[in-house]
């Protein structure tokens, strides 16, 4: 018996052993063949801004590993687009004909390069401010799957999605019976890229996805020029002088959740001309403060931007009343408060993919004069 238990000991630990071998040589595997080009028959996409996309073409499709933005070297996922299987890829049969979107600016993107026809399912409704979406929901053409965070697991298998879009976040334990579906989850990491135009690069995988690649990369190029001649256009005419020291954001249960220095709103503020008080911070993410923290470095910023949801428009009595602090700040005080509210304006829903968009509205807060128009997306404060 005692040599029985010494025996089950080590097939127990040889089988241990072998699941995580075989995990490690399936992620070496994935990372081997899309590194590979010339070797094996495939041609890298050359990427121009995305450092977490990895994508090579081959005959017979498109093999392409997303790297882990949380943990340098490792990868985070790898799909086989294309006939047949790779080892360590998950494969996915395109174009997609019947995905579950649970991010709006995915939909959104999707609508963007003509696709929204292949969207047949989408989780959080109540915030997908997009006229289409909504239509064909009401419509029946398109079944609402309940809150991204619980989705209605038993909805997604009747509609028979082909795959699953939805944003992963660092430690979240996993994504619970989506995981067990047999239905590809494709994870968009998209948001982590420490670039405006990183960020929006991923679309041309989005557009692989879809079957509409060309649109895609003729998006991409469309919005990676305006960005560029608005970037070189600020380089060119604002000196460090003329640059306003921005503030964002406000108190959420008593912490300021600001952007990181290297965060794609951190880039962004120093493209369209600012003064950033947090620019020499390395975060890609949020840093979380005190108000006290906070007022400390930007008590004098002379604009101060924002997010509101609500259908009411949002007025300096509304700040001054929210926290007594904020009457001590410049930018209230001048009345040089901007707002975006997202139950107005399709802000979530474009910037993350059309930062062009984004860019000409600071510049025009920033610089009045030195582009045309009307912010698309921002309102200042009334009193």
């Amino acid at each position: 018996m005692k040599a029985h238990r010494v025996q089950m000991k080590w097939l127990v630990g040889l089988l241990a052993w072998l699941v995580v071998v075989g995990y490690g040589l399936s992620a070496v595997g994935c990372r081997q063949k899309a590194a590979g080009n010339a070797a094996d028959g495939g041609d890298t996409i050359p990427m121009r801004y995305a450092q977490n996309l990895l994508m090579v073409r081959y005959d017979d499709g498109v093999l392409v590993e997303l790297k882990d933005p949380w943990h340098e070297g490792s990868v985070l996922r790898c799909y086989w687009l294309g006939k047949g299987h790779r080892s360590g890829a998950t494969t996915i049969a395109v174009p997609l004909k019947r995905s579950v979107v649970f991010n709006t600016a995915h939909a959104s993107l999707i609508g963007m390069l003509g696709a929204i026809e292949q969207v047949a399912g989408v989780a959080d409704l109540k915030y997908m401010q997009l006229p289409e979406i909504q239509r064909r929901v009401q419509q029946g053409m398109v079944r609402d799957c309940g809150d991204g965070m619980s989705p209605d697991v038993e909805r997604i298998v009747e509609m028979r999605a082909d795959a699953i879009l939805l944003s992963p976040f660092e430690n979240s334990g996993g994504y619970g019976r989506l995981e067990k579906l047999g239905i590809p989850l494709v994870e968009c990491a998209d948001y982590m890229e420490t670039s405006a135009l990183g960020r929006a690069e991923w679309m041309r995988f989005y557009g692989l996805l879809y079957g509409h690649g060309a649109e895609a990369d003729s998006l991409f190029s469309v919005v990676e020029n305006n960005y560029l001649a608005l970037k070189q256009l600020v380089a060119a005419k604002v000196v460090d002088a003329q640059r306003p020291t921005v503030l964002t954001e406000r108190l959420t249960g008593g912490t300021w959740y600001v952007p990181g220095g290297h965060s794609t709103m951190g880039r962004l503020l120093a493209d369209a001309g600012a003064s950033y008080p947090w620019a020499d911070d390395d975060h890609s993410g949020s840093l979380a403060l005190s108000f006290e923290t906070v007022f400390s470095l930007a008590a004098d910023a002379d604009i101060w931007l924002m997010n509101h949801s609500d259908q009411r428009p949002l007025t300096a009595a509304w700040l001054s009343a929210e926290h007594h602090g904020y009457g001590r700040l410049k930018a209230l005080q001048t009345k040089c408060v901007y707002y975006v509210n997202s139950l107005e304006v399709p802000y979530f829903e474009e910037v993350p993919f059309r930062p062009d968009y984004h860019l000409r509205d600071l510049i025009l807060l920033f610089h009045p004069g030195l582009v045309k128009g009307q912010p698309r997306y921002y309102r200042v404060i009334t009193d």
